[in-house]
């Protein structure tokens, strides 16, 4: 009883969910000890504990042992969770783990419209995973792994059903062209460039006008490196006051011609009688 479907589950794709995992990776996971210690009596709420402790994901791996990740995957498609409840683990960001397992069950559940548009902007998330194989661990990225669930055949040594090319659904109007991020940034950074354009060609208006308001200020404030002398400081420096409280110059003429004026002559009492 706890290897059935539980009861009243739907088909997919025409088949027991179970079915969708090979006869042979089926077995094996339903005869490891990890599915009838920890799989056991799971619902989609308590599953989420064992989601956040698994370390990595694949297939089967040494002597043919399947992964705890397919044990959940399988379990997954045992108790069938309700649409919400899988958006909800995707939304999940923190755990990238639980993320990849909801995308894997989307991917072999839903309807190819909803895969691509479920799946789709989780190519977004460029988060490390730890992938377990039959050579080993490797790493790869969270956005690698949704390309794989789009693009491949088999993923995680599981046989994907079947997925139409996202052409054909475009061409048929199931599904709208896919939205280039790199084209939404190009746009957002020729708007932000355009602004600051706008911004800086404003501001340059601005401080010409008021330049050509007040040319004045700015010639004030410039300081002038030689300082002029009036007038009256030369005159107050050339001069000193005498006991007579006459003003005499004390620097010698400038004027090297002029010459001082002789005394005057006394006449004598002769030239006086004449």
């Amino acid at each position: 009883m706890a290897n059935t479907t539980v009861k009243g589950a739907l088909a997919i794709h025409g088949q027991n969910p179970q079915f969708l995992v090979e006869t042979v990776i089926r077995n094996r996971i339903w005869e490891s000890a990890f599915w009838k210690e920890h799989c056991f009596a799971l619902t989609a709420e308590s599953l989420i504990d064992k989601a956040i402790e698994l370390r990595y994901i694949g297939g089967v791996y040494g002597n043919q042992r399947p992964t705890e990740f397919l044990s959940l995957l399988l379990k997954l498609l045992q108790i069938q969770p309700e649409k919400e409840i899988l958006i909800e683990y995707l939304q999940a960001d923190e755990f990238k783990y639980l993320r990849a397992l909801a995308a894997m069950y989307i991917r072999m559940t839903f309807r190819a419209v909803e895969v691509y548009e479920i799946l789709e902007p989780l190519m977004k998330d460029y988060r490390k995973l730890r992938y377990r194989d039959m050579a080993g661990y490797s790493l790869v990225f969270f956005d690698e792994f949704i390309y794989q669930l789009l693009t491949d055949e088999r993923v995680c040594d599981i046989i994907l059903p079947r997925l139409p090319k996202r052409q054909i659904l475009e061409e048929s109007g199931e599904l709208g062209p896919r939205k280039s991020r790199l084209l939404e940034a190009m746009e957002g950074k020729s708007d932000h460039g355009g602004s600051d354009r706008s911004r800086s060609s404003s501001r340059s208006r601005t401080t010409d006008r008021s330049r050509s308001r007040s040319p004045s200020v700015y010639h004030s404030r410039s300081p002038s490196p030689y300082r002029s002398r009036s007038p009256s400081e030369g005159g107050s420096r050339s001069r000193s006051p005498s006991a007579n409280g006459f003003y005499v110059s004390r620097s010698p003429s400038r004027s090297p011609s002029r010459s001082p004026s002789p005394p005057p002559q006394r006449l004598s009492p002769d030239a006086m009688e004449l």
